[in-house]
């Protein structure tokens, strides 16, 4: 059993994946350029078209390097699904079609572009204000070193230091486990601070990219409404980065940023600053004691597949209660098995890696019957590498 099917986003190749990326995104501007340049009697748009693409590609290529790189060394660090002396798992998918792994990480990037292109949403932020040196040399240091204590943990299989006498009277059990055999669960700054960085790192530079397929949907639900007037509410908000994306490109929407860990919440409020009208609320998304019918747009970005069957039950639930008549609710999370039939082997052995004591039973459940039982109609699923976004609705 090979090491790249420990994680969701491959191996090295994913580097070479990135320069072909850039290519195929700079060329297709090109051929853009070429056939509308005439038609649009404005050769200056298509050039400016073109250069905006150039940089977005080369923009990507360098963040997809750069986390591929930690990614490698990470792995490194983190040794082999199995420990020596131990059998390998018998595994029950087929093998992993890399060539659909990569095609399938192209597409993403070449459908983020579309989008940015089309005016869907803005170009992301990371990609207007490049990080300072200081600031990525800080990340590298301590991505690196903490690694070196997840490796130490996933050895020894220490997932619930975090649990506690005092911890277990604030969280649900379910809650009190070092997720990815992570430094301090959700519950400290430096997990908070550190989170972004992992995450990025885990996907080798898709997770930005792959969260950002959201967008159209939250677009879909403000068409042709003044978003001042709508409501939407982000279900474990985390260190806030997809609110981030939401209030760049609607910044009138009335956001609320829920999250159950407290210094999460404290780094989400950090990130936001800039927006002083979002409102933040530390609660468990199973019982958020906000008001009936308050929400136009409920939104949960890779939340479901940390939940056990009955929590992620109440917080449909919950969502449905919180939506106004006609409203979305927006599910970003894991693909599942059968959505890509080739990559099915990364489902299957994510929770091997990484400690994810509830991602195969999500990776199994039916969303549609799940949601229907709350009154939530299925309306979309879109395929964004290894994450697939589905819009619901309820009843007008």
């Amino acid at each position: 059993m090979s090491d790249t099917a420990a994680s969701p986003a491959g191996d090295a190749a994913t580097a070479s994946q990135a320069c072909e990326t850039h290519a195929s995104i700079t060329k297709s501007s090109a051929r853009r350029a070429s056939k509308t340049g005439p038609v649009l009697a404005a050769p200056v748009k298509a050039a400016a078209t073109t250069a905006k693409r150039a940089f977005y590609g080369a923009s990507q290529a360098a963040r997809v390097l750069w986390f591929t790189g930690h990614y490698i060394a990470g792995r490194r660090l983190m040794g082999p699904l199995t420990e020596p002396g131990d059998p390998p798992y018998a595994e029950k998918s087929a093998p992993l079609d890399r060539a659909r792994m990569g095609a399938a990480f192209r597409e993403l990037f070449e459908a983020d572009w579309r989008n940015v292109r089309d005016g869907v949403y803005k170009m992301p932020i990371d990609m207007r204000r490049a990080p300072s040196p200081s600031s990525l040399w800080r990340r590298s240091r301590d991505y690196l070193r903490d690694s070196a204590q997840v490796a130490r943990r996933k050895t020894r299989g220490g997932h619930s230091e975090v649990l506690s006498d005092a911890a277990r009277e604030r969280f649900p059990r379910y809650y009190l486990q070092n997720f990815h055999y992570q430094t301090d669960g959700w519950l400290s700054a430096a997990s908070a601070d550190r989170y972004d960085m992992q995450v990025e790192t885990l996907f080798t530079g898709a997770a930005g990219a792959m969260r950002r397929q959201a967008l159209p949907a939250v677009a879909d639900a403000v068409a042709g409404r003044d978003a001042a007037s709508l409501s939407l509410l982000d279900l474990g908000c985390g260190t806030g980065a997809f609110l981030r994306d939401v209030k760049d490109n609607w910044p009138a929407i009335r956001a609320t940023a829920l999250d159950l860990s407290p210094a999460y919440l404290g780094k989400a409020r950090a990130e936001l600053g800039r927006w002083s009208d979002i409102v933040y609320r530390q609660a468990n998304a199973e019982e958020t004691g906000l008001d009936d019918a308050a929400f136009d747009i409920v939104t949960a970005v890779y939340l479901f597949h940390e939940l056990p069957p009955r929590a992620r039950r109440n917080v449909v639930a919950e969502a449905a209660r919180l939506l106004k008549p006609g409203g979305v609710f927006v599910l970003v999370d894991t693909i599942q098995y059968g959505d890509e039939p080739g990559l099915d082997i990364l489902i299957e052995n994510f929770p091997r890696g990484f400690h994810e004591p509830y991602y195969d039973s999500y990776c199994r459940a039916d969303l549609g019957a799940l949601f229907a039982d709350a009154g939530l109609a299925r309306r979309r699923d879109a395929l964004a590498f290894l994450t697939k976004v589905t819009t619901f609705e309820k009843a007008a």
